[in-house]
Formats: C-alpha cells, sequence, structure tokens
C-alpha cells in the first residue's frame, strides 16, 4: 500500500503497479464529485432516460440539476427532523 487517495467512499490504499497499459491511462472521475455532491449523478441519469418519452433523450446536466436538488432536498429534511 503505496499511495492513499481520497475516493468516493472515503480513504482508499491502492498499490502500485506500473505497467505500459496502466501508464497511459487516465483516472476517472465520476460526474458527482465533479458537481461537488454525494448523490449519484450517473444512477439518476440512467433513470431518466428510462423515464422519457422522447425516445432516451436526456441532457447531461439535467442528472446534475436533478441530484442536486434531491441532495439539497434530503438534507432540509434531514435538519428539520433534527430540530
Amino acid at each position: 500500500m503505496d499511495l492513499i487517495r481520497k475516493g468516493g467512499k472515503g480513504l482508499i490504499a491502492t498499490k502500485t503497479t506500473t505497467t505500459s497499459a496502466n501508464k497511459d491511462k487516465k483516472k476517472s472521475i465520476s460526474r458527482s464529485s465533479r458537481a461537488g455532491i454525494q448523490f449519484p449523478v450517473g444512477r439518476i441519469h440512467r433513470q431518466l432516460k428510462t423515464r422519457v418519452s422522447a425516445h432516451g433523450r436526456v441532457g447531461a446536466t439535467a442528472a446534475v440539476y436533478t441530484a442536486s436538488i434531491l441532495e439539497y432536498l434530503t438534507a432540509e429534511i434531514g435538519q428539520v427532523d433534527s430540530t
């Protein structure tokens, strides 16, 4: 365990392996972490595509917007519950 980095679920310990295939590969970043939210943007995007009537066409930012609204409402309900 050489490198400890921050992942979506917390700290992740990884081993460093150097192969020619892994050198050029960039680390993928989830859309949730890019947007700075905790709700799963990819899962919400998939659910939106199954429920839309325009042959599965949904804008890329629609899922981010929906996920951030859901996260905000969940946080507000949690605050009201705790008081």
